[in-house]
């Protein structure tokens, strides 16, 4: 079981009045408690540090973890740049990068910023998935790709990634069509459903589609986003949880519930919680810590921490 945390690179998060620059000192912290992985995520719905930045500031500064995206947004960004950028990142890591793609969400979080990133909504599903097919065409050194939406010829020598055919591509999604083309063609899956159930019959969903296209269940790492909050008074981690919710998408923690898995109260009941995931068959958890302020980030920090030993054991 590999244990990640998503670094609160949002202002909303780590709070106008710190200094985003500690963020680095957070992961080094992070990697230092055990956490296996760092992942930072890419939205424009509020001020944040851009994620590509956070990982090429986060790589040499760090050893052992994976550097993750959870998930990266392509339609913000030109393709070839973005396969350009993400070989320069898994370069100046040694080859730690992961790459948790997404298309966004119908409403605020998604739709509007198709229209300022001046690319089509219609399509969306198609354009990702020919995007991550054009970079690892790229990575592999090709000069032309030719795709239904996506057409480019004569392309210079880009950067190849440190390791051969790149970075691992993981789909963000849970619709039917998601599970279908995760198993196809993606390398893991990081849905975030609020009932373990629900992940199990994704993953056996998503396996029945590799088995389809020749592929086995190892290619294809279970990995699972959720919010977390320990406290050993369980109203008081559902009142920061809810603040949390507020300040990060505008909603109460009742609504958000039911659409992400969120986790909250004492150690022990996190625990559990957690482990019925592991149980359902997630491998790699990417923790969001719900607290607002880096120094409450680093209570949850420290506190998550302490609960590594035994999740590894759960898997």
């Amino acid at each position: 079981m590999d244990i990640g945390v998503l670094l609160p690179t949002g202002t909303a998060q780590w709070g106008e009045a710190d200094d985003p620059r500690e963020l680095i000192g957070f992961g080094r912290r992070a990697e230092h408690l055990g956490f296996s992985s760092l992942f930072v995520n890419d939205s424009l719905i509020s001020p944040r540090v851009e994620a590509l930045t956070m990982l090429a500031a986060l790589a040499p500064v760090t050893g052992t973890v994976t550097l993750g995206t959870a998930a990266l947004l392509p339609f913000l960004r030109r393709p070839v740049q973005a396969a350009q950028s993400l070989a320069s990142v898994d370069l100046l890591s040694g080859g730690r990068l992961t790459v948790a793609v997404g298309a966004g969400f119908p409403g605020r979080f998604g739709q509007p910023l198709y229209a300022l990133s001046e690319v089509p909504w219609a399509s969306r599903f198609r354009r990702l998935d020919e995007t991550v097919a054009l970079w690892r065409s790229l990575w592999d050194g090709a000069d032309r790709f030719h795709g239904r939406l996506l057409r480019f010829t004569g392309i210079p020598p880009t950067t190849r990634p440190y390791r051969a055919g790149g970075p691992p591509v993981w789909l963000a999604g849970a619709t039917p069509s998601a599970l279908a083309r995760t198993g196809r063609m993606y390398d893991g899956w990081l849905p975030y459903p609020p009932d373990p159930a629900d992940y199990a019959t994704g993953l056996a969903a998503v396996r029945s589609a590799a088995a389809d296209a020749g592929r086995a269940a190892g290619d294809i790492t279970g990995a699972l986003f959720v919010s977390v909050r320990i406290d050993d008074d369980a109203e008081r981690g559902r009142g920061a949880m809810d603040a949390y919710a507020r300040a990060t998408y505008g909603m109460p923690l009742d609504r958000l519930e039911q659409i992400q898995a969120v986790v909250t109260g004492p150690a022990a009941r996190v625990h559990e919680r957690l482990g019925q995931y592991a149980a359902a068959g997630a491998r790699h958890l990417v923790i969001r810590l719900g607290a607002l302020g880096l120094r409450s980030q680093r209570d949850q920090l420290e506190r998550t921490a302490d609960l590594i030993p035994a999740l590894a054991d759960a898997s």
